[in-house]
């Protein structure tokens, strides 16, 4: 592996029908470009060697036997490229007579292992059975080697694999199932699947779910240009999918070789294999004691020149869709989960008034936003949020006159409370200098401000409703019993990155134009506090992303600190790829360091945050899903 990352590859080659030589041939050149590019393993279509559409020229012996004889040149060959296993499909013979669609495996000179399709399919389009026999317990030696369906294929630093053919997927239960729980990461498909109308679809889904299913990868080659067209047509697929996601596919309908080409996060596959127990608890039920038969495969370290590259799109921003129906769907689907679970808590608390504290940010937009839906799917008048703006020493006309203008459109109560002259005495009273801009300075504008909201609800007989969001937790941006605390946070488990298109989603479907023109402008608005005053002109001087850092580098950061547990190093490698060009090296270390130290220090904050929803699948509530002691070392953490 390097760095936690396997190569595969998926190929399809023009196929020679009938033709073992010039097959091989074609598949000994794929092996030999594809092991200078560093793949460790690749694998081609079902029944390669021979072609798949050969028809009853299978029991004939000149074609069995060259079949045979291909496979063992083209061993010979492969201790020309000793960094790469390929996986090829040919037709054997058992010494009972049987005659077995196959997967062979080849490397370093040897065949190594056969793998026998267990399922061989008998329907309106394909008749195999005419010609094959299934490998359903066979336990044999084909080629001088083990034979056997679900042989593991161990490929050395905790990598192994297992090879199943075509209609072997589509069963109720696929023998990669059984390898999968057995230990393999990585599914081979040799395969053979004509084209019909709707069948890419569904086969793409097929491979997602089952590589999901088995928290796996599943490299798929299918058979193309040169197969027979004489009933069915062969449009050539390759396809790599990896724990529910696809990661790549060749075009289809292509004479030339395809090839995809991936590397496969190993380290998050068994990270998330340990952290899903019931995948354990499902091997224990299925397997028992039993074991797998284990092929060793030994590699040749692969070139040089491939170790620092990563064939593998790494999104810098993790929580946000890359398309705009993708965003439209998660959008929707987010608001939806934030306001059912808010209706829900108004209505088990018989609560019938909201308060909200409005700044003009994205946070504070959002969750009146939020607000808004629930009083709407309840037939609650929205008189009954209350939303309180309490403008203090920082507070910047943009960002007033936003508040004012969303709780005015929305038609929500308004209220301004003005901040400065309570903040004074407090000042006052605790002996502190207001012109010394301190922590002390922003935080008691912060607590003031959540008294306010807590006295408010008590005397309207409402709750309050929090505003902060999952970054903000992360970093522990938030005062302490401060914008800290609240009743319910509906923003809790939403990403500062995430939450602007959050604010855009609303912002796209108001009738409303004053609405969407002044969601539009909060959206613009730097991120800020607002706890130290403006500049000369009024305009916003204390911006967070100054002091704490690029929120979507602390977004990446989290994603992959907490989804997947992976160390310190590992992140900021996949930074770097993730942020090339956009952030120097340096920087990317400097605010992955804060990111680190934040995280373990500011604990305390979250070991009492209120309720709030989850809607994705990084979250930080105490109750559920991050539980982490206060006084934790972040030594191991800091790089």
């Amino acid at each position: 592996m390097n760095k936690g990352f396997f190569r595969v590859a998926a190929v399809t080659t023009p196929v020679s029908l009938a033709d073992p030589g010039e097959n091989t041939c074609a598949i000994g050149a794929a092996a030999r470009s594809l092991a200078a590019r560093g793949v460790r393993v690749a694998v081609f279509p079902e029944l390669s060697v021979t072609g798949y559409t050969c028809g009853d020229l299978f029991h004939n012996s000149l074609l069995l036997d060259n079949a045979e004889e291909a496979l063992r040149e083209l061993a010979a060959e492969s201790m020309q490229f000793p960094s790469i296993a390929i996986i090829v499909g040919a037709p054997l013979r058992t010494a009972a007579h049987r005659l077995l669609n196959c997967g062979v495996v080849i490397a370093g000179g040897e065949i190594k292992a056969v793998v026998p399709k267990s399922y061989i399919p008998n329907n309106n389009e394909f008749y195999e059975k005419r010609w094959f026999d299934s490998g359903i317990g066979v336990n044999t030696t084909l080629m001088g080697v083990p034979a056997a369906p679900g042989i593991l294929l161990d490929f050395g630093n905790g990598v192994k694999g297992t090879v199943e053919i075509c209609e072997d997927l589509w069963t109720p239960v696929p023998p990669s199932t059984r390898a999968a729980m057995h230990g393999a990461q990585v599914i081979f498909n040799l395969s053979a699947s004509n084209d019909l109308i709707g069948k890419y679809d569904y086969l793409t889904g097929l491979i997602r779910q089952q590589s999901a299913r088995c928290v796996a990868a599943y490299v798929y080659s299918s058979a193309g240009f040169g197969e027979s067209s004489t009933d069915l047509v062969f449009d050539g697929k390759a396809i790599i999918a990896e724990n529910g996601n696809l990661l790549s596919a060749t075009p289809r309908w292509n004479p030339e070789p395809g090839q995809a080409i991936v590397d496969i996060d190993i380290e998050a596959l068994d990270r998330d294999r340990m952290h899903t127990t019931s995948f354990h608890d499902c091997a224990d039920a299925e397997l028992g004691d039993t074991e797998s038969l284990t092929v060793k495969i030994d590699l040749a370290p692969p070139p040089a020149d491939t170790a620092d590259e990563l064939l593998r799109a790494i999104d810098p921003h993790p929580f946000v869709p890359s398309s705009d129906d993708a965003i439209d769907a998660r959008a929707t689907e987010i608001i939806n989960i934030q306001t059912a679970a808010l209706a829900r808590r108004l209505t088990a608390t018989s609560c019938r008034t909201l308060v909200v504290g409005i700044s003009g940010g994205l946070d504070s937009t959002l969750a009146l936003l939020v607000a808004v839906n629930a009083f709407d799917r309840l037939a609650l008048p929205r008189t009954g949020i209350i939303g309180i703006t309490m403008p203090g020493f920082g507070t910047t006309g943009r960002t007033h006159s936003n508040a004012l203008r969303l709780m005015e459109e929305l038609g929500v109560t308004s209220r301004e409370i003005p901040i400065a002259k309570a903040v004074m005495q407090h000042f006052e009273d605790i002996g502190q200098n207001p012109e010394v801009h301190d922590v002390t300075y922003e935080n008691s504008q912060a607590r003031e401000r959540t008294q306010i909201l807590m006295d408010v609800a008590n005397r309207e007989g409402g709750m309050v409703l929090g505003t902060g969001d999952l970054s903000e937790l992360a970093l522990g941006w938030a005062t302490y019993n401060g914008d800290h605390m609240s009743m319910y946070g509906v923003n809790a488990s939403v990403p500062k990155t995430l939450v602007q298109y959050l604010v855009k989603w609303f912002a796209s479907r108001t009738d409303n134009p004053v609405v969407a023109n002044t969601l539009h402008d909060i959206i613009d608005t730097p991120i800020s506090p607002e706890l130290t005053p403006a500049d000369s002109d009024g305009n916003i001087l204390q911006k967070t992303e100054d002091l704490v850092g690029p929120y979507e580098l602390h977004d990446f950061f989290l994603y992959y600190m907490l989804r997947y547990g992976f160390s310190t190093e590992r992140i900021e490698f996949l930074a770097r790829k993730a942020f090339k060009g956009r952030y120097s090296d340096e920087t990317i270390r400097h605010w992955l360091r804060t990111f680190m130290r934040r995280f373990f220090n500011q604990q305390f904050k979250r070991s009492c945050m209120p309720d709030g929803p989850k809607v994705g699948s990084v979250c930080l509530s105490p109750r559920g899903d991050w539980r982490m002691p206060s006084d934790a070392s972040s030594a191991l953490w800091m790089i």
